[in-house]
């Protein structure tokens, strides 16, 4: 049987993309341009959480994740609360149905097995069960690829996500604190493997912007220091999964503590650039928009990561809060201070050798904010080097990771390649 007589492997692509946050869907862009590059025949679909949105950016046919409309808002009235528990059956039998059309299924990237922000057992961890699950049940093959994972406390979100990873064909993940994390809550990790962030995998801007404190000179006789334009991601930020009774507390100083930032470097006379990495981070922006009114400052308005990696490709210094911002910081060579929220970010920055600047997101304290900030500006050229050298890193380690998802999903493919490339 000849290649062209092949019938085309039929693959799913799942998760909360298209919704609005800007790192899952760069995840699923960088696993579709390994589709295109290394699997070009392959029918490729999604079950997402924006259908229309991820149909018309990546030119994909696309399935609501959730029969029920209103799933990730509150449910008060009873009936809205009846809407969501038919909703749970009704999505398990969609689920069924989509999981045995096809051959694989990739979750991409994304923190799927964590809980580090509010999570409720039956939204998303629940999905992912019924995913991986049903693909048990059907003998599709579902790879959870690049993932995010972290101990989760309460114990039915817990054991979602443990069986969740347990049924998946395929696990790799994003750091080892993630693999630690599995491995801690019953799974095997023994054949699983760590690699860099997908996002990683992503292009960089092809023109990479000029830093201004390169283009403004000496002055004076004294070496000049970094002049330019600051970039700030921001975010909704209300603490961890176990932290719903102090969430309104936690975003109160996380804003207030960004806000003094923002305004001392307004005050030093930088220019700010307000980056978001989500929908529901925008109102954080026009909080500090409304509270510095100044011309300095201002927001960029972002729907990829390819436009904040533009963003901050153009900056002398980047100052965020989402890993997905940080990422795209690290990625393009910026030097990068992180207002950590978890675990994750830390590990992040110590891999890519700025360990020493992170600030926790829980109490930020804008003086000692800036001293950090400084001490960064003091050694740019030198961490631009080394951000150099992990990038390069990081990019022979995702090919490894697309090479041995090809193993582990497309044998037959692997099989084809390795004849092609036989003496």
């Amino acid at each position: 049987m000849t290649s062209a007589d092949r019938t085309p492997v039929r693959v799913g692509v799942f998760g909360l993309l298209g919704s609005g946050n800007l790192g899952n869907d760069g995840s699923l862009e960088a696993v579709l341009g390994y589709l295109r590059a290394e699997h070009p025949a392959a029918v490729v679909d999604a079950l997402c959480g924006g259908p229309e949105i991820v149909s018309a950016r990546y030119s994909i046919p696309a399935t609501r994740l959730h029969w029920y409309r209103g799933e990730y808002r509150t449910a008060s009235r009873a009936g809205a609360i009846a809407a969501k528990g038919l909703g749970k059956l009704v999505d398990a039998v969609r689920t069924a149905d989509w999981v045995r059309r096809h051959d694989v299924v990739i979750v991409p990237g994304m923190g799927v097995l964590e809980a580090t922000l509010p999570l409720r057992p039956w939204g998303f961890p629940y999905s992912l069960f019924l995913l991986c699950a049903t693909g048990r049940l059907f003998g599709t093959r579902v790879a959870l690829v690049g993932v995010g994972a972290a101990a989760i406390a309460r114990r039915p979100t817990r054991a979602l996500v443990r069986w969740s990873a347990r049924l998946a064909t395929y696990r790799s993940y994003r750091d080892a604190l993630s693999r630690d994390a599995m491995r801690a809550m019953g799974v095997d990790t023994a054949r699983d493997e760590v690699y860099p962030d997908l996002a990683f995998a992503l292009p960089a801007p092809r023109e990479r912007g000029t830093p201004c404190s390169e283009l403004v000179g000496e002055v004076e006789g004294e070496p000049s220091g970094p002049q330019g334009p600051v970039c700030v991601g921001v975010m909704d930020f209300h603490g961890g999964n176990d932290d719903r009774t102090w969430a309104e507390e936690i975003h109160r100083r996380y804003l207030d503590g960004t806000t003094r930032f923002v305004r001392a470097l307004v005050e030093d006379g930088r220019p700010v650039r307000l980056l978001t990495g989500d929908e529901v981070d925008r109102p954080v922006v026009a909080a500090i928009l409304d509270a510095v009114d100044s011309p300095l400052v201002t927001a960029a308005d972002v729907s990829s990561l390819a436009d904040l990696m533009k963003e901050m490709a153009a900056a002398d210094t980047v100052v965020a809060t989402r890993y997905h911002n940080l990422i795209c910081a690290l990625k393009v060579g910026t030097p990068t201070l992180a207002l950590s929220y978890a675990a994750k970010s830390d590990a992040l920055m110590g891999r890519m050798g700025l360990g020493a600047y992170c600030h926790p997101a829980r109490a930020v304290d804008a003086g000692r904010l800036c001293e950090q900030f400084r001490a960064l500006e003091r050694r740019s050229a030198e961490l631009r080097r080394i951000l150099s050298e992990r990038n390069a890193i990081a990019a022979r380690r995702l090919e490894d990771q697309f090479t041995a998802l090809t193993a582990a999903l497309f044998p037959a493919a692997d099989h084809t390649h390795a004849l092609r490339e036989a003496p």
